[in-house]
């Protein structure tokens, strides 16, 4: 942080400032690939929310057996804790698998490459695309349309 003229502390912009010499083709991509992994990050998070979801379902079950059971139902009752209660989602795995395997076969080297290139390209700074946006949209001068926090 930096301070400003009133004393006040400020961010410094700098992090978001385009490395010199970067051209406006290097940021647009940049903040292409941004966009796509913000993509990938919602993606991410529906994934673990059908991890939830059906983790949360498989101990229901437990209820609906124990229901089926008190209503006299055990041979449905066993069909349904034989065949479904802790049922691979797909063959060979339940969600917190597919969860891992995505993570490190898709997710890592998404977000390791992503990093890297912002390193090599924008001194690692992010959202250079987006900060530039905001300076050209936004009112000078207007006080709910600050350059920085």
């Amino acid at each position: 942080m930096t301070t400003d003229p009133n004393g006040q502390e400020e961010h410094s912009r700098s992090s978001h400032r385009r490395p010199d010499g970067t051209s406006d083709a290097t940021v647009l991509a940049l903040g292409v690939l941004s966009e796509a992994l913000e993509t990938v990050e919602r993606a991410r998070g529906s994934l673990y929310a059908f991890h939830q979801l059906t983790g949360g379902a498989d101990l229901k079950l437990d209820r609906a057996l124990e229901l089926l059971r008190a209503a006299g139902h055990h041979a449905q009752a066993d069909l349904l804790e034989r065949e479904i209660v802790g049922r691979n989602v797909i063959p060979g795995h339940w969600t917190f698998q597919i969860v891992e395997a995505y993570n490190s076969h898709y997710y890592r080297p998404f977000t390791d490459i992503e990093a890297r290139l912002r390193r090599e390209l924008l001194d690692g700074h992010e959202h250079v695309h987006e900060a530039e946006m905001k300076e050209a949209r936004r009112t000078h001068g207007h006080p709910g349309h600050t350059p920085e926090p």
